[in-house]
């Protein structure tokens, strides 16, 4: 197999392992950075490696998109393409099938897109798929899939899964990557589904198994449980990837349940409208309050903004419309995030998961920050409600 994945300490169902990949190892609980076009906006490749950042995420319908695979191909692959060294992960285009379910249609062979840019068509088949993302060269490949409204009805759930079930066969059989390839369980908030999925993704050896279709509008209860159904049911000596979920407490939730990867681009996004995520909890930074605060963001943070600059003169910039302020921003949440995986890791080595909950300052309840902008829909993103990549 391409990759490699062993556990090396356990607390409770909580795993800490480490994924040997063609380019390089991912420490696991991990979070990967969301980099949509091959980019996380406003942060150059060496700032994502300083921050910690071991593994990155770019997206296959924007890459297809523009500047298209073939490019990508010419020019030496997307490491080489995006000047990131490490382990890259795609998805797999099946989150558009939710997120951008005005400009395509389903049926039992793939999708068929239309361009949100100039309307043209695009073509994806689990054949297809696998063949884009082997060619990019990435360390770890996701199978398509259909990502399901909510809510949904069980028949339609039931359906759904059929036909994600023999997506998920033919991507197995086509699958020539570099890489590892990971099959997705979906299933919506319907438990045996949920659970007949993982079991029907085991039987397929895939080199990894994700969790999908969660924090896609349902309540905090559904989601949670999602993890709670899934997780357990999937091969233990594969890593099990969350996708698209995003809230500290919902990591820390999920991690206790034995999931080992994430994504959101909740980090980036929210740092662009100003929320900070501190170790007290969330800090905006626009309030009139840090007018004159002298305070860093996060006294216990060593990111670049943290390090050298006060919250008034973050305030400042990000009043004022300053690009810089979303950068640091930016470059702020990454590292909150991927400290807090850090110390994931380490609560796991010690037996101190509870211990961490407290010490962050996060609610065990996996709800929403307040007041939080949720800003509408972006095709760019893919996710209106910020927690899951494109």
């Amino acid at each position: 197999m391409a990759l490699r994945f062993e556990v090396l300490a356990a607390c409770g169902a909580a795993r800490r392992g480490r994924l040997t990949t063609p380019h390089g190892t991912v420490d696991t609980p991990a979070f990967l950075p969301v980099g949509t076009a091959g980019a996380v906006k406003g942060v150059p490749p060496q700032e994502l490696a300083a921050s910690g950042a071991s593994i990155l995420l770019a997206n296959l319908y924007h890459l297809a998109l523009r500047p298209g695979i073939d490019v990508i191909e010419r020019l030496g692959g997307l490491h080489r393409f995006v000047g990131w060294p490490g382990p890259l992960l795609t998805d797999s285009g099946g989150f558009q099938v939710w997120s951008l379910g005005h400009l395509r249609r389903v049926d039992e062979d793939g999708v068929t897109f239309r361009s949100h840019l100039d309307g043209s068509p695009l073509r994806f088949t689990p054949e297809g798929v696998a063949d884009w993302q082997a060619r990019l060269g990435v360390d770890v490949a996701m199978a398509l899939d259909e990502c399901l409204p909510w809510p949904v009805t069980r028949e339609a759930a039931e359906a759904s899964w059929r036909r994600t079930l023999g997506w998920a066969r033919r991507s197995r059989e086509a699958w020539r990557g570099p890489g590892g390839l990971f099959g997705i369980a979906q299933g919506s908030a319907f438990r045996d589904l949920r659970e007949r999925a993982a079991a029907d993704l085991g039987r397929l050896d895939f080199d990894g198994y994700a969790i999908g279709g969660v924090s896609v509008g349902e309540p905090a209860a559904e989601r949670l449980a999602a993890v709670e159904w899934t997780a357990p049911a999937l091969p233990a000596s594969r890593p099990r990837y969350l996708m698209g979920v995003g809230y500290p407490a919902d990591i820390l939730h999920a991690v206790r349940h034995g999931v080992d990867l994430f994504d959101c681009v909740l980090p980036a996004r929210n740092a662009r409208h100003g929320l900070l995520f501190t170790r007290h909890g969330v800090l905006r930074i626009k309030n009139a309050a840090f007018r004159e605060d002298p305070r860093p963001v996060d006294a216990a943070c060593a990111c670049p903004c943290c390090s050298r600059l006060s919250r008034a003169f973050l305030h400042h910039l990000a009043r004022a419309g300053e690009l810089t302020a979303s950068v640091l921003a930016t470059l702020h949440n990454l590292r909150f995030y991927l400290d807090f995986m850090a110390a994931l890791r380490q609560a796991i080595e010690l037996g101190t998961l509870t211990e961490l909950t407290a010490m962050f300052a996060i609610r065990s309840t996996g709800e929403d920050p307040p007041d939080d902008p949720h800003p509408g829909s972006d095709p760019e993103s893919s996710d209106p409600r910020e927690k899951r990549s494109p």
